[in-house]
């Protein structure tokens, strides 16, 4: 006869723990809701269910701790940190979603779910039941015996692991498993706070299990052990027992195993779905709907471990392979397709044709291409994949060789270039760029899977890998575990074709699939104007502006670095010369043992890991004022990196193909819209100081026959600021074409506007623009002259000043606090997690983001918007000149000396028009034949 089997949950245990799994890429839905540990939780629970189809199961929770452990040692888990808001929101969703399942919550006040399962375990064996305690708690393993076992889910890959007794043997080196808790007392637990003995850990443990065989045997035979050892123990033989005790899982808890409550029933599958729709979980839905449906369904391989449809090996064969696959149309279901599912490659002309063909007959096409290689010019495109309908797809490998590559492409030049066929892909930029390369612009709709995630979660991981298991619950072969990587990396061409041919029409398989689910998110977001009218169209934007690249006078650097050297020596000698002594100034050790070891300019300064002094920029800064010997080594520290990152830097990436930089642009890294640029990273250039400067002389003209244009949107933050919050007074000072550091001066400081100094225009900037940061007294007072209590009462005068700034703030957070995100003016979200959070730090800085995060995400639409406009403007004009780069609020042009009255006309009227506020925007714009004489 079968045995019954009783499967009890470790609750808390198993919501961590599925909590953790997401935490670099934490699932949150289109209300801000992180619902990481509700979805871990329920993948672990219906995992067991679709594995073990138990005949009994209850889930047991913690409810208010262990009163008895509390009273025997206070501390006992008091070094546990906070349980995050994530997981105290899910716990109640949980408990609605088990009792719309009508499984057993169980839960007693005062007592831990450890004691509940033991006690439930023991009574549930004694009738006769094979026990199964659900949870990756090693400590369980004291309970296990011929009828109860220790279930550990499946994890990060691995499989499930059933600890018998013969596994808690070998695992712990005991004879019997309920010496665990033995083992246990004698090594203690840094997770709950139990002491131990000091000085023993596992492996001394073991060995005096094996030895002695308890704790009290051991304490009993201390005059055995030697040294310090034996010292210890003998010292805390009390702290022992204790430890022991804290250790054992209570067996004799107030609950009991009631058959017929414990018993696995139908859910109520109605309430089960309106949770899941709440939560957004369409994908679990479709999973627990499976496994709770009346009939058993099929159970089918995964998608990523089926074998590819054989290969054709003649062209009549491919061509009924096309005629075969036709009957799998767009509307066929994702579950039966999964069955009928098609994977192609095509290597002969007349597949070329075909599958030309078929392509210029859809609305819209996914497409894959695989790349070797970051630098566009060098790359090397191994071949492209194309979808039309789920599950159907094909991959055709581009031979290598520019006439040969030129030769495959020719044949879906035309789908490429028709705009009435919409392209799919993700992470499309590159491939834009390489078919631009070889004489091919794509046009038509642009859907990138990436850019869509990025506008849904902004601060999530936007790979394709993560987007298939979030979206449609399939896990598929990344790039890495493809190719590997260090320098055994393979390229795509080192791929057997029939295994690259699975991996190629996986992923475009996968980015067809993900456009439906995406685009119904973007809408119900409200978000698709976005997507569609700034993000997507600015992909060929950014593409163009790469390939174009900007020219770079290596020689000025070359001289600006030996200049930089000089100015090193003497801030170096200057330094020795206050400290008195020589040392090593890139030594963050050598720098803290002078600065707080021997000079002694703070009282308890702070550490790091390692037991050093820390001496970052942050730590310094706020010494500055403790000794003038800061301001120098800041400063040194500023000439180094100013070397290092681009002086040195810059020339090693011009392309030697082009003679000219070419930076990239991305738009998925910035949670608030802006832009960021790598190899190299041109963002960052330092303008507050001379040296810094002069780095952007050395970004020049094409030619004789061209100037630099620099186009800066002046003071947009503070503009939009002003909009936002609808104040009067700021609203007018930029109406009437006052300059607003001025203007917020007198206003402040009570003096006419022709009165204003140089000094208190300099503090209302700051104060300005760190409103829109969230600035504080101590913050301001850091910035300026001014005393504490004088940067507190410059803010009260200036929220005085601008009254309805001060409302809008306090709204803002509001807003943020109910809703859990704000938004730009175009719709842009930032979701702020911790807004709520009982943690002072962390909630301060979601309430700063809460005013910044629409201010900065604003300005980024806005320049977006001017960017496809000029771009868009240039090409109709048939212009000569090029838009070359994008830093922050400012636009570089290669400007052809005679278009340069019309454009310069014409970009700022573009700029300056390119989203409509209440007050106008205001575009400067310089000349010159470097970016600083420009700027």
């Amino acid at each position: 006869m079968k045995p019954k089997k009783l499967f009890l949950i470790d609750a808390y245990a198993l919501i961590f723990r599925g909590y953790y799994a997401f935490i670099k890429n934490p699932r949150i839905n289109s209300k801000g809701l992180d619902t990481s540990a509700i979805l871990g939780f329920m993948n672990a629970l219906l995992d067991v269910i679709r594995r073990e189809k138990p005949d009994h199961l209850a889930v047991a929770f913690d409810k208010g701790g262990s009163q008895v452990r509390n009273e025997m040692y206070t501390e006992y888990k008091s070094n546990r940190q906070e349980t995050p808001e994530a997981i105290r929101t899910a716990v109640p969703y949980i408990h609605d979603i088990l009792k719309a399942m009508r499984i057993p919550i169980i839960e007693v006040e005062g007592y831990e779910a450890d004691d509940l399962i033991g006690t439930l375990a023991g009574q549930a064996a004694a009738k006769e039941y094979e026990v199964y305690m659900v949870t990756p708690d090693k400590d369980f393993a004291q309970l296990v015996s011929d009828k109860v076992f220790l279930y550990k889910p499946a994890r990060m890959g691995n499989g499930v692991e059933i600890w018998g007794v013969p596994e808690v043997q070998r695992k712990f080196e005991v004879e019997r498993p309920e010496q665990v808790i033995d083992f246990l007392g004698m090594m203690g637990d840094s997770v709950d706070n139990i002491p131990g003995l000091p000085g023993v850990g596992e492996k001394t443990a073991k060995k005096f299990i094996k030895a002695y065989g308890s704790m009290e045997n051991l304490l009993a035979h201390t005059h055995e052990l030697k040294g310090k050892l034996r010292e210890k123990i003998e010292a805390h033989k009390e702290l022992g027992l204790l430890s022991k005790e804290l250790a054992t899982i209570i067996t004799d808890a107030p609950v009991e195993f009631n058959e017929e409550d414990f018993r696995m029933s139908k859910p109520d599958m109605k309430r089960v779905k309106e949770i899941f729709d709440e939560l957004e979980f369409r994908r679990a839905w479709e999973t627990f709907a499976r496994l709770f449906q009346e009939e058993k369904p099929q159970e089918t391989p995964p998608a990523s471990q089926k074998s590819p449809s054989p290969a054709p090996k003649q062209e009549g064969q491919q061509l009924d392979l096309f005629a075969q696959a036709d009957a799998l149309t767009e509307e066929a279901s994702s579950s039966n397709a999964a069955k009928d599912r098609h994977y192609q490659y095509i290597h002969t002309e007349a597949g070329y044709r075909l599958l030309a063909q078929h392509l210029m007959q859809q609305k819209s096409v996914a497409v894959a291409m695989f790349i070797s290689g970051q630098n566009v010019f060098t790359a090397d495109l191994s071949g492209i994949s194309f979808s039309y309908a789920p599950h159907k797809a094909y991959y055709v490998p581009i031979p290598a060789g520019k006439e040969q590559t030129g030769e495959v492409l020719a044949f879906f030049k035309d789908f490429f270039e028709s705009e009435d066929i919409g392209k799919n892909g993700h992470n499309m930029k590159p491939g834009v760029k390489m078919l631009r390369r070889s004489g091919i612009e794509i046009k038509g709709q642009l859907f990138d899977t990436a850019l869509a995630h990025y506008l849904l979660q902004p601060e999530a991981r936007h790979n394709l890998y993560r987007l298939s298991e979030q979206y449609l619950d399939e896990q598929i072969t990344d790039e890495e575990k493809l190719l590997g990587k260090g320098v055994k990396q393979k390229t795509y061409r080192d791929i057997p074709l029939e295994e690259m041919t699975e991996f190629a029409c996986t992923q475009v398989d996968i980015t067809g699939r993900l456009r439906e689910l995406l685009t119904a998110k973007l809408e119900a977001n409200k978000m698709h104007k976005l997507f569609y009218e700034v993000e997507s169209p600015l992909v060929e934007v950014l593409a163009d502006m790469e390939l174009e690249g900007i020219r770079i006078d290596a020689d000025f650097l070359a001289g600006l670095t030996r200049e930089l050297d000089k100015d090193m020596k003497v801030l170096e000698e200057k330094i020795f010369e206050r400290v008195g002594k020589k040392f090593n100034l890139a030594s963050p050790k050598q720098l803290g043992e002078i600065l707080f070891g021997e000079m002694k300019l703070v009282e308890n300064p702070k550490k790091t890991k390692t037991g050093q002094y820390a001496t970052g920029e942050e730590i310094l800064v706020k010494l500055s004022k403790k000794h003038p010997v800061i301001a120098d080594i800041l400063e040194w520290r500023a000439l180094v990196k100013l070397k290092n990152t681009y002086t040195e830097a810059l020339p090693k990436e011009i392309q030697a193909e082009t003679g000219r930089l070419h930076t990239t642009f991305s738009q998925t890294v910035t949670a608030t819209g802006r832009l960021s640029s790598l190899n190299p990273n041109i963002q960052n250039i330092p303008v507050r100081t001379p040296r810094g400067r002069e780095v952007r002389r050395a970004f020049v003209a094409r030619d004789e026959n061209y100037v630099l244009m620099a186009a800066d949107y002046s003071q947009i933050e503070l503009r939009i600021i002003a909009e936002l919050s609808g104040d009067r007074v700021m609203k007018e000072s930029f109406i009437h074409g006052e300059d607003i550091h001025r203007a917020t001066a007198a206003k402040v400081f009570g003096v006419p506007l022709e009165e204003v100094t140089p000094l208190q225009r300099r503090h209302a900037k700051t104060v300005n623009f760190g409103i829109i940061y969230g600035v504080s007294a101590f913050g301001l007072s850091n910035q300026t002259e001014l005393s504490r209590s004088e940067a507190k009462q410059l803010i009260e005068t200036y929220f005085e000043t601008y009254p309805d700034l001060k409302r809008y703030i306090d709204r803002q957070v509001e807003r943020a606090e109910e809703y859990g995100y704000v938004e730009t003016l175009l719709g842009r979200r930032r979701y702020l997690p911790n807004i709520n959070s009982h943690n002072h730090v962390v909630r301060a800085f979601d309430r700063r983001n809460a005013v910044n995060a629409p201010v900065q995400g604003t300005a980024a639409d806005i320049i977006k918007i001017a960017m496809i406009r000029v771009f868009e403007h240039l090409n109709k004009g048939g212009f000569r000149s090029k838009m070359l780069l994008q830093i922050h609020d400012e636009l570089i042009f290669d400007i052809h000396r005679d278009e340069l009255e019309v454009l310069s006309s014409d970009i700022r009227d573009i700029m300056e028009n390119a989203f409509p506020l209440s007050i106008p925007l205001k575009v400067d714009v310089g000349v010159g034949e470097n970016w600083l004489e420009a700027h």
